[in-house]
């Protein structure tokens, strides 16, 4: 079985301040690898980047590519 070489990506940007947000909230969004407002990471897509992604949905913007 061969596995898949181009895997799905999500492209998450940071939009809404860390400040005044739960230390759990800030830690996932660090795990994100973000830490600037309007800084973009592209993330491969799997079940715990997902889980991540919707902890703190609202400061994200995410799209799918």
């Amino acid at each position: 079985m061969e596995k898949n070489k181009n895997p799905k990506t999500i492209r998450t940007t940071l939009i809404r301040s860390l400040y005044g947000r739960k230390p759990r909230h800030r830690a996932t969004i660090k795990g994100l690898g973000l830490s600037k407002i309007n800084q973009t990471v592209v993330l491969e897509d799997t079940p715990s980047i997902r889980g991540m992604i919707e902890q703190v949905k609202y400061a994200l913007c995410v799209e799918e590519e």
